[in-house]
């Protein structure tokens, strides 16, 4: 059936980068409150119809179809492992309990990448989710002027305080740059995270929107640092 409602912006069938260790097909969420100067997917900022990006296929108004993607995991039930949801923001899509729960009937595992907004909503869905990839984006005091949003950081402390209770696998992740985070203020949000039982960290480079990294890149002894505080550290 036709969803109304739904804002998908863009679909990859096959990814081996987006859920560590597994091959999943990737659904782009358009929305996200949040206005980061550095955002990799500012198309995906808004929920209104916009061209999308990463077609498998498309409708007339320029929305990817849910159903089509539906038909799509149906052909690859022996080459998938599972699907990511990301963004944008997955949670703002106020289907996604549904969508879920279809991709799950198929007999295909679920991921969702998330910038920690909702943990309301990801606490209803961590039954379901086999693993999540949490962005920490900076220091708590830090994260008003990233975001742009007042009281941006609580609901991301909540959302990891929730991950930290379940038995659901998950990764922080921390997009870098010193643009915003120098150094130092890495380490210390790192140590701040292993203190409080994160075992998988990943640091992220910063690219331009043309997807190249910028070229900056951490010191050896800040990776070894990094390196000594969680079970499975990753520089990407």
């Amino acid at each position: 059936m036709r969803r109304e409602g739904s804002a998908i912006g863009g679909f990859v069938p096959f990814s081996s980068l987006d859920w560590p260790g597994q091959l999943a097909a990737v659904v782009f969420i358009k929305g996200c409150p949040w206005r980061c100067d550095y955002c990799h997917n500012p198309h995906l900022q808004s929920r209104k119809t916009i061209p999308v990006v990463h077609i498998e296929s498309q409708n007339a108004q320029g929305s990817l179809d849910w159903d089509r993607i539906l038909e799509f995991l149906d052909a690859r039930k022996t080459l998938l492992d599972g699907v990511v949801f990301t963004g944008g923001e997955p949670f703002t899509e106020p289907n996604l309990e549904e969508m879920i729960g279809q991709v799950l009937h198929k007999g295909f595992k679920v991921a969702v990448h998330t910038a920690g907004m909702y943990p309301s909503k990801l606490e209803r869905s961590l039954e379901s989710l086999s693993w999540v990839g949490l962005d920490i984006k900076t220091k708590a005091e830090n994260y008003d002027s990233l975001t742009h949003r007042s009281g941006s950081a609580e609901p991301v402390r909540k959302t990891l305080e929730k991950l930290l209770k379940s038995d659901v696998s998950f990764e922080c992740r921390t997009t870098w740059s010193p643009q915003w985070l120098s150094e130092s203020d890495l380490i210390d949000l790192a140590q701040d995270l292993s203190a409080q039982g994160v075992r998988k960290y990943a640091i992220q480079r910063f690219r331009s929107l043309a997807h190249r990294s910028v070229g900056h890149e951490l010191s050896e002894q800040s990776l070894r640092i990094l390196d000594s505080l969680f079970e499975q550290f990753t520089y990407r």
